[in-house]
């Protein structure tokens, strides 16, 4: 089968697929990602080794593309009205996650007579939440409401709590190991976060700067792609965050000025499809085969981290004075788990050579479950609050 014939595919049956599943009520993301495990290397086979290569380009795009959206978010006259709240929950969720899963695990590690370091670094990851599903269920089922406003803000800068604090764990995780405590590694964790905020911000300044010699639609489309492309390529070049870049781009063009709501506008015209072959492709990408090699540290990833995201989530609402509907269900908004998350297997799997492995695994693992039932969460928290009708 050639590269062709195999995106026809990916596009077709991600449509339909969506649109059978719709009839079940269950979220076009969940399809996409249904599909995706179907026509890939487990069942049907029909996902090319060349778009598989590919994959990671793509990825990084679509990234970018969610992360610049929601930057949208933050205009800086709306973001005064709810800073404090977003502060909070985004930190306190994160935080618990972290902190409970870390201890899950240091005691179960501790039983079987194993180093903790790796519970540590593993509760860090737990931490991170994909913006990608909760982006498009809000998209797909056009929910509205301050619980969707605080969400989308929450999911936006969580991952900087993220990439902080898997700098820490891996600093601590080194020092462990080593008995030398690494502090280089939480000063370029630290660089990572605050690189990849000068350059968005840079970019979005002479994106709005430039813009005055766009004239067309068609010409606003292709500068827009064009700036996220070069976004995207700068970040991996110099090894920032890709979502931190690209959302502050996104921040900077919406509050320079009110018509650079346009940048927006026009991606959301086209994005639909990428959303779709991200989502398949992420999909055809699970590997159900290590499902059963995540065990009892696994399954405590999954309860002590979703205990986490919700209980959290509930304490930052609740110190900072949110609604009871945010208090109550904005976590579960939270369940998501995908790029950063593998992101830091990844380091881990490179740092620590006797249990990287292990580490990779157990995210990846957890990180199946929480795409395919964490928008089933997101959607469920949104018809609980009323920003989504229930026959949706």
């Amino acid at each position: 089968m050639n590269s062709l014939l195999s995106a026809g595919l990916i596009l077709l049956l991600g449509f339909v697929g969506a649109r059978l599943l719709k009839l079940v009520r269950l979220p076009s993301v969940t399809a996409f990602l249904l599909v995706g495990i179907l026509i890939g290397p487990q069942i049907l086979n029909l996902v090319t080794v060349e778009i598989f290569t590919a994959s990671e380009f793509f990825s990084n795009l679509v990234l970018g593309l969610i992360a610049f959206s929601l930057g949208e978010n933050f205009r800086l006259d709306k973001l005064r009205q709810g800073v404090r709240q977003v502060m909070w929950i985004s930190l306190s969720a994160a935080l618990a996650a972290w902190l409970l899963v870390s201890a899950a695990l240091i005691v179960y590690f501790i039983s079987i007579k194993m180093p903790i370091y790796p519970a540590i670094v593993l509760g860090a990851a737990a931490s991170a939440t994909a913006p990608a599903a909760t982006v498009l269920i809000i998209r797909e089922y056009r929910a509205g409401g301050l619980l969707t406003e605080l969400l989308l803000k929450v999911v936006a800068i969580d991952d900087a709590w993220c990439l902080i604090f898997a700098a820490m764990a891996i600093a601590v995780g080194n020092a462990m190991r080593a008995d030398v405590f690494q502090m280089s590694i939480i000063f370029a964790g630290l660089g990572e976060i605050f690189g990849a905020l000068v350059l968005g911000g840079v970019l979005g300044y002479l994106s709005s700067r430039l813009s005055k010699f766009v004239r067309t639609r068609e010409e606003l489309l292709v500068y827009t792609l064009g700036l996220l492309f070069l976004n995207v390529g700068l970040s991996i070049a110099l090894g920032v965050s890709v979502l931190l870049s690209a959302m502050m781009m996104g921040l900077v063009l919406v509050n320079i000025a009110r018509e650079n709501y346009k940048f927006f506008e026009v991606m959301r015209s086209v994005d639909t499809p990428l959303y779709l072959t991200f989502f398949i492709i992420s999909g055809a990408h699970l590997d159900f085969a290590i499902l059963y090699k995540m065990g009892i540290a696994g399954i405590l990833y999954i309860a002590f981290r979703t205990l986490g995201k919700v209980y959290g989530a509930k304490l930052g609402a609740r110190v900072s004075g949110a609604p009871k509907s945010v208090e109550d269900w904005l976590g579960l908004g939270l369940a998501p788990q995908a790029g950063v998350a593998l992101g830091i297997g990844l380091v881990a799997k490179v740092t620590f050579p006797d249990f990287g492995d292990y580490i990779f695994t157990i995210i990846a693992a957890t990180s199946v479950i929480f795409e395919l039932v964490g928008p089933l969460l997101t959607k469920y928290s949104l018809i609980r609050a009323g920003e989504i009708s229930p026959s949706e």
